[in-house]
This record gives structure tokens, sequence and C-alpha cells, in this order.
């Protein structure tokens, strides 16, 4: 799945883009430098590494700030968000869905250990992963909001 975050309108409005653009800029700019003699290039080399570098590191980050605030504005996510989960009927769903693979208890079965998976994992990261389908053999699941929001009650309790 190709992923255009220059095209993505909320990332724009987030000021993720521009930043990106800006870090492009600089690198084509550290590129374009030349020096004319040997030892003012020798001099040059290692800032213009540390520049580079710089501006690869912000670019990195810049692009996983994007893709989490990509994440948190489905509107999806943040209606499950919104709502009060039951970690009653989160254990519920979770028998019935989730425990062939994770075990009755989250301990793992065939799927991985569950256990603690709420300090490991923020909550958008978790309801991501339960609709996504994109780690086989975990299937894709569509849960209505307030069962999602019940079933990540009840993984903050494993």
């Amino acid at each position: 799945m190709k992923c255009n975050i220059l095209g993505n309108p909320a990332l724009n409005q987030s000021g993720v883009v521009p930043v990106i653009i800006s870090t492009i800029n600089l690198l084509r700019t550290l590129t374009i430098l030349t020096v004319d003699t040997q030892s003012a290039q020798t001099e040059t080399v290692i800032p213009r590494l540390i520049l580079l570098l710089l501006g690869i590191i912000l670019l990195l980050l810049s692009s996983l700030v994007g893709v989490y605030l990509y994440r948190v504005s489905d509107p999806y996510i943040q209606n499950v968000l919104a709502i009060e989960g039951d970690p009653q009927r989160g254990h519920a769903i979770f028998e019935i869905n989730c425990a062939g693979c994770h075990g009755v208890y989250g301990d793992g079965n065939v799927g991985p250990s569950l256990q603690h998976i709420s300090k490991r994992r923020s909550d958008v990261v978790l309801i991501q992963q339960v609709i996504s389908g994109e780690t086989p053999p975990m299937p894709k699941f569509q849960p209505n909001p307030q069962d999602m929001a019940d079933l990540l009650q009840y993984l903050k309790t494993l």
C-alpha cells in the first residue's frame, strides 16, 4: 500500500509537509555547495555531513509524526477513543474472537502474548492492529466502535 504523505490534506494542515519540503530543500542546497580548494574542502566536509545527518533525522521524525497524525485523524479511531469501554463486555468479545489464538488469558497460543500489551502499544496502534489485518495470520476485524472500545478496555486489564 502506498502512502502519499505530500498529498494528504490532514498532514498539510498539521505542518508536517512544510517541514519535509524544507528538509528536502536543505539537502538539495547541501549537495549543490562546492569548494574550490582541497584544504577548504576537508574543513567543510564534517559540518556538511553533520547537517546532512541532522536533515535525515528530521525527515524521519517528521514522517513518523505524520503517520501518527494520519492514524489519529481516522474517524473510526476518534470515535472509539471517545467512547467509554466496558472491560467485562470486552472480555466476552475477547473470548469469542481472540482467545483461540491469543489464549484464554491473553498469554499467547498461536498468536503472541497480549499480557501488558497496553504498556507496549498505544490505544491507536492497538485499534489499528485489530482493524487492519496487516499482520497475517491475524484476520481483519471490523467491530463496531462500542465493541472496539470494550475490547480496548479489556486489553488494559491483561
